[in-house]
């Protein structure tokens, strides 16, 4: 067999195994995460097995791309040509991170973003979250990128990088049997008491006055409190609309809508 020959199997053996290595790694932890997953049965558990779940897809994915890696150096440490280099590149990883850092920011600031999103969990597989004023049930999250599902027939893509940056809105989590908070706005001369009264129908958990400015005077309504601990993304909505539909009903808002 020719030099360059048994440099091109050794090479191919190598990064077979590296593979192989992977995939079994993988398969382990998805084993392993069924028999962890089968034995959770309560509802007070559901929160950490969602949080488990998030942690070990990004877990899985991470070390898959390690070992393929290291595989693939040890390929092309078989070439003699190459295997000064190959070394090189396995002895002074750190330099290389260094260097990748510098040249590729913008490309390892997702991967980045997502295994710090995997360790602190703001948001969970499962979880109803609102991110850059798209809501949505978080349907995946990668090291690259968090899938929203809207529920509308869409599916919204956002860069782990402007998750960990922007301002999240995580609906399933915290107290769920808090009730549901909408704003609604009246005429300045708007009768107030008048007002409480049409929203009573209502039956909120209590009506503030939050804001007054000379085209009008903002209510801030929160509902009745959820029994069992549920929540749902529309309520707000739905609030809103019956609120406004009250203060219409009582002659309180003008031909405008305000």
């Amino acid at each position: 067999m020719d030099f360059w020959d048994r440099e091109w199997v050794q090479a191919a053996i190598d990064f077979s195994i590296a593979l192989a290595i992977a995939l079994i790694v993988d398969r382990f932890v998805i084993g392993r995460a069924t028999r962890v997953a089968a034995r959770v049965g309560t509802s007070s558990t559901l929160t950490v097995s969602r949080g488990a779940q998030t942690r070990l897809r990004l877990i899985r994915r991470l070390v898959f791309v390690t070992i393929v890696l290291i595989g693939v150096f040890l390929a092309l440490s078989e070439f003699t040509k190459l295997n000064k280099l190959a070394t090189g590149l396995l002895a002074s990883s750190a330099v290389l991170g260094i260097v990748l850092g510098l040249a590729a920011r913008q490309l390892l600031a997702n991967p980045m973003a997502g295994i710090l999103l995997s360790i602190s969990q703001p948001i969970r597989i499962g979880d109803t979250v609102t991110i850059a004023g798209e809501t949505g049930r978080v349907d995946d999250l990668t090291l690259s990128h968090t899938f929203l599902d809207t529920g509308d027939g869409r599916l919204v893509i956002v860069p782990n990088e402007n998750v960990l940056t922007s301002v999240i809105v995580n609906r399933s989590t915290g107290d769920l049997s808090a009730p549901a908070v909408a704003s609604v706005w009246v005429p300045p001369a708007t009768d107030l008491t008048a007002a409480r009264e049409a929203l009573a129908v209502l039956e909120p958990s209590s009506v503030e006055v939050v804001e007054t400015v000379p085209w009008g005077v903002r209510f801030e309504i929160h509902g009745p409190r959820r029994p069992g601990g549920t929540r749902e993304a529309s309520e707000e909505s739905a609030l809103r609309e019956r609120a406004h539909r009250a203060l219409r009903e009582a002659g309180l808002l003008d031909s405008s809508g305000a």
